[in-house]
C-alpha cells in the first residue's frame, strides 16, 4: 500500500481518481479548501497553498506518489516530489505546463495522463507502430452536456482562440464521421519528440453538432461558458495514421481521466526512473484493454 497525495483531489477529475485509489492505498487529498478536501470519501483531507513552497514540501513529505490534478505551480510541485523521493503524475493538458516539468533523479515523472493528452498519445503510438506512417491525425469528441470544473472550461476557452482548419474524422458508433476543428492539444507538440513521426494534427468536436458549430463563440462567453450544456456525456478519441485508425470511447470524460490516472499509479513500480510521456513507457493495447467499461478498437484500415 502506497501513500498517494492527490492535489486537487476534490475537483472533477481528482475525485474520480481518489475513488479508484481508495481502499488500495492510503490517499490524502490536498487543496486550498480544507472542508472540501476532508469531504472526499476514502481519503484524508489536508489544506495546502500551492503558491507557498514550504507548504508544498510539507504536504509532499512522506508521500510515495503525488498525483497532480490541478494546474497551479506544477513545476514546483514536481520538483518538491522529486526532492522527497516521490513519483509524480500530472493530468495537465497544457503543453507549456508539461514542458516545465524537470527530469527527476531516481523517481518517475509521468506526463500526458488522461484522455488528450494520454489516451490520444497511446492510440497514436499504436497506429504508428501498425502502419509505419510518419503523419498522425487525432480527433477528440467530447460530450457537450458534461459538467466540468472551472479550470477545464478556462483551458478549453483559451484553446478555442487557437482553433485551425477543419477535417472529417471517423469516430466509433454511435458518433460516426464528424467534422473536427484544429485544436491545440499538447499531442501535436509532444508526439514528434517521442514517436518516429514528422507531423501531428489534433482536432476537436462535441457530440452535439450544434455545439460544435458554436465552439468559436465560446471565447466570447467568458465565465458563462461553464453554464452552457448542449449534448450528452459520451466521448471518443481516434488516431489515424497511414490509412489505419484506432479508437477509445465511453461515457464521462472526467471520470475516464481519473480512472486512467489511477490505473497508471498502479503501474509506476514497473516504470523506469526519469521524465516520460505515457506513450514512452506504457504499452497501448494491454493498458487500454484492461480499462473496464470502455470500448477499445485496435488499428484497422479506415474505410472512409
Amino acid at each position: 500500500m502506497a501513500r498517494v497525495l492527490v492535489l486537487g483531489g476534490y475537483g472533477a477529475v481528482g475525485r474520480h481518481a481518489v475513488a479508484e485509489l481508495a481502499g488500495r492505498h492510503e490517499v490524502v487529498v490536498a487543496g486550498r479548501d480544507l472542508a472540501r478536501a476532508s469531504a472526499v470519501p476514502g481519503a484524508t483531507g489536508v489544506r495546502v497553498d500551492l503558491h507557498d513552497a514550504d507548504d508544498v514540501r510539507r504536504v509532499v513529505d512522506g508521500a510515495d506518489v503525488v498525483l497532480m490534478c490541478a494546474e497551479t505551480a506544477n513545476a514546483a510541485v514536481a520538483r518538491a516530489a522529486a526532492e522527497a523521493g516521490a513519483h509524480y503524475l500530472d493530468v495537465s493538458a497544457s503543453a507549456e505546463v508539461l514542458a516545465s516539468i524537470e527530469e527527476p533523479t531516481g523517481t518517475t515523472a509521468l506526463l500526458s495522463v488522461g484522455l488528450a493528452p494520454g489516451v490520444s498519445n497511446l492510440l497514436a503510438r499504436w497506429c504508428v507502430a501498425a502502419s509505419g506512417a510518419r503523419e498522425v491525425e487525432i480527433g477528440v469528441l467530447l460530450g457537450g452536456g458534461e459538467r466540468h470544473g472551472a479550470a477545464a472550461v478556462e483551458w478549453t476557452t483559451a484553446g478555442v482562440a487557437g482553433m485551425g482548419g477543419a477535417w472529417r474524422a471517423r469516430f466509433p458508433e454511435p458518433f460516426g464521421a464528424r467534422r473536427v476543428r484544429g485544436f491545440p492539444f499538447s499531442d501535436q507538440v509532444t508526439l514528434p519528440t517521442t514517436l518516429p513521426v514528422d507531423r501531428v494534427r489534433t482536432g476537436l468536436c462535441l457530440d452535439s453538432r450544434l455545439a460544435t458549430a458554436l465552439l468559436p463563440a465560446v471565447r466570447w462567453l467568458g465565465p458563462l461558458a461553464s453554464s452552457v450544456h448542449l449534448g450528452g456525456d459520451g466521448f471518443a478519441v481516434v488516431a489515424s495514421a497511414g490509412g489505419m485508425s484506432c479508437s477509445f470511447s465511453g461515457n464521462g470524460q472526467s471520470r475516464a481521466t481519473g480512472v486512467i490516472a489511477a490505473a497508471l499509479v498502479e503501474l509506476l513500480p514497473t516504470m523506469p526512473a526519469g521524465r516520460w510521456h505515457v506513450e514512452q513507457v506504457v504499452e497501448p493495447e494491454a493498458f487500454l484493454g484492461a480499462l473496464e467499461g470502455y470500448r477499445v478498437a485496435g488499428p484497422s484500415y479506415d474505410v472512409r
